[in-house]
């Protein structure tokens, strides 16, 4: 994912729907397929991760955070 920001990678605990979960680790399997093995070649965990990344680049979380009222809950 080509970034033209500085980025860092931070580890957390994220709380999403488990439809969304399920949504992503069946696209990402459909996507890359099976190996001669029969196997998925990709990783879902990383997949997780990378939809994240995305989602926060490009719906401008950045912004988000700057902005104070959204800390009250």
């Amino acid at each position: 994912m080509p970034q033209s920001e500085d980025t860092i990678t931070v580890n957390v605990v994220v709380e999403m729907t488990t439809a969304s979960l399920k949504a992503i680790v069946e696209n990402a399997k459909r996507l890359s397929g099976r190996n001669e093995k029969g196997h998925y070649t990709v990783d879902t965990a990383d997949k997780v991760s990378e939809m994240i990344s995305r989602f926060l680049l490009e719906k401008d979380f950045e912004h988000f955070v700057k902005t104070t009222e959204n800390y009250r809950q």
